[in-house]
């Protein structure tokens, strides 16, 4: 009844604690992603609630077992992040990154995700976040065409040394190639950066690499598959648009 009162202030600190007790519920959910005033954390943290939720519910059904049911919806609420700190302005995206690092979201796979989607700002700020380093600093050795320098705040950050390959070539195809005019903005998986990471990546021997490649065939997947989609969207609004009658 408290959110659905119009004239109610809610502060935000009672907001977090509300989805925090009661983020499980639909009824929730749905009224606090319709404030307009939900900072990027909160809104993140009804992802993560509905995610968990979801893992639950098909666990409990016998459709999936644990441990896929989990990994399917963890990447699902990695993706949906990225998607939010996308389309998140510039100043909100460090106490994001905060909010998952506290909450052990800030993973070398959310990360990768972020970089590979072309969303330099959630990168970046991560790197910095991890290493302490400013932001600035950050910016000038992940955009430095040496390979020493990014290596170094790699290591700073603490990022697992079997994923270093992905990250370098990811971050030397940026820097190289551009790709972050292909489609989907800055909030979806690019599919010609993935296929260059994973084909130089193919070629390492550092160490157990084999878990890097099965995240990054995954992540291909998932980009051809929204390319596809995306295509399709654009081929029916284009027939849509060529069929509408012409006005009087």
């Amino acid at each position: 009844m408290l959110l659905e009162n119009p004239y109610a202030e809610i502060a935000i600190f009672s907001v977090n604690r509300l989805v925090e007790r009661f983020g499980h519920l639909g009824a929730i959910r749905e009224n606090l992603l319709s404030r307009d005033d939900l900072p990027a954390p909160t809104r993140q943290s009804l992802v993560a609630k509905l995610s968990t939720t979801l893992a639950n519910f098909v666990v409990a059904r016998d459709w999936l077992a644990s441990d896929r049911a989990k990994r399917i919806t963890k990447e699902a609420c990695e993706k949906a992040t990225v998607m939010l700190a996308g389309e998140t302005q510039l100043g909100e995206v460090r106490p994001l990154i905060h909010h998952l690092r506290e909450t052990g979201q800030l993973t070398a796979g959310l990360i990768l995700r972020a970089l590979l989607s072309g969303n330099i700002a959630l990168f970046e700020e991560s790197l910095a976040e991890l290493s302490g380093l400013p932001i600035a600093r950050v910016a000038g050795l992940v955009h430095d065409r040496g390979s020493s320098g990014f290596r170094a705040i790699y290591e700073k950050a603490g990022l697992p040394d079997n994923a270093y390959p992905a990250f370098r070539e990811a971050v030397m195809a940026m820097n190289e190639d551009g790709f972050l005019g292909d489609p989907g903005g800055a909030t979806r998986l690019k599919r010609r950066m993935i296929e260059r990471v994973l084909t130089r990546c193919a070629s390492h021997e550092i160490g157990d690499i084999e878990p890097l490649m099965t995240l990054l065939r995954r992540f291909a997947t998932e980009a051809a598959r929204e390319e596809a989609r995306l295509f399709c969207d654009d081929l029916v609004e284009g027939v849509r648009h060529y069929e509408r009658p012409a006005a009087a």
